[in-house]
């Protein structure tokens, strides 16, 4: 039982917790606050020691308060696979963790506008960028756009990573490479191939790591088409630049003063990215995630149960 109402560290749902654990409602309320509890509290339920709630989405998340709520928030932000990304995206990050509190957008917001790591790194508008032209396709890891960043302080001997999305699902894989010749290229397209089959495009610029002899044999040889982009133009493998510059800021944001300890987040960074809600997928709320994996989780909950 909670009865003071009024103090500043009594959790929100205080009254929500007292009327399903308890059966009661605390003495002193107006009419009008107590026909909003009635109203709102057939959304919640009482499972020792925690209360829920069913969201609009109909997922059941558990209602936190206070410092747990702040810890929750900043490990969706800062933590290891928080990407540091904006507020509405941190916020959905939470509600995906399975928690809720009625002011989480804005936390988010003063959370990130805080953030010592978020200030530093400077934001380049849409306004100062050239238009990112997207490819449409129909099937998923049909068309792969791949590139190189770097290069970068050598990290554990490697200074490239290398780049590749799906142009359907947004789905990135990246690997930290010592040198960026046709050599580690075949060798982490075929790896690429072996997990996600072989697409019917890859899409490149023009560097001499991806024209060369090498690489063309094994386009040849899987019966995949290279199509490259024009000169010049990098919006023309528009995907391709934007998840390398979602990368590159995430670590830019994870990896501290030691830069070169970049290659140690990388995967962090990836998992941060293929999580987090990618609205030109074309469908509310998705995840690459989501998109690659949303299947094989349907069907472990279906076993589950």
């Amino acid at each position: 039982m909670v009865t003071s109402r009024g103090d500043p560290s009594t959790p929100w749902f205080t009254d929500y917790a007292n009327y399903h654990a308890g059966n009661f409602i605390v003495k002193g309320m107006s009419t009008q606050q107590k026909n909003k509890i009635f109203k709102d509290v057939k959304h919640y339920f009482w499972d020792d020691p925690f209360l829920f709630k069913t969201c609009a989405d109909q997922v059941i998340r558990r209602c936190v308060s206070g410092q747990e709520a702040v810890d929750i928030l900043t490990a969706c932000h800062s933590g290891p696979t928080g990407g540091h990304y904006g507020a509405n995206y941190t916020a959905k990050k939470v509600f995906d963790s399975g928690f809720y509190w009625p002011t989480i957008y804005k936390d988010a917001h003063e959370l990130v506008k805080n953030c010592d790591s978020c200030q530093r790194q400077g934001k380049i508008s849409q306004r100062d960028e050239m238009p990112q032209n997207s490819i449409q396709v129909c099937e998923i890891f049909d068309v792969w756009g791949i590139d190189f960043m770097g290069p970068f302080p050598s990290s554990r001997g490697n200074k490239y990573i290398l780049v590749a999305v799906d142009y359907l699902s947004k789905w990135v894989e990246a690997k930290a490479l010592p040198t960026n010749d046709a050599r580690v290229v075949v060798k982490f397209l075929k790896s690429l191939f072996a997990r996600f089959g072989t697409p019917r495009a890859i899409i490149s610029d023009r560097g001499t790591h991806f024209c060369n002899d090498k690489f063309a044999k094994v386009m040849s040889k899987y019966g995949v088409t290279h199509r490259l982009s024009t000169a010049y133009h990098p919006q023309t493998s528009g995907q391709v630049e934007v998840s390398n510059r979602g990368l590159k800021r995430i670590l830019e944001r994870t990896v501290g003063e030691n830069r070169a300890s970049w290659s140690d987040r990388l995967d962090d960074a990836l998992w941060a990215f293929r999580t987090a809600y990618k609205t030109p997928i074309g469908c509310t709320g998705c995840k690459p995630s989501s998109l690659v994996y949303g299947k094989r989780v349907i069907y472990y909950q279906i076993l589950e149960h």
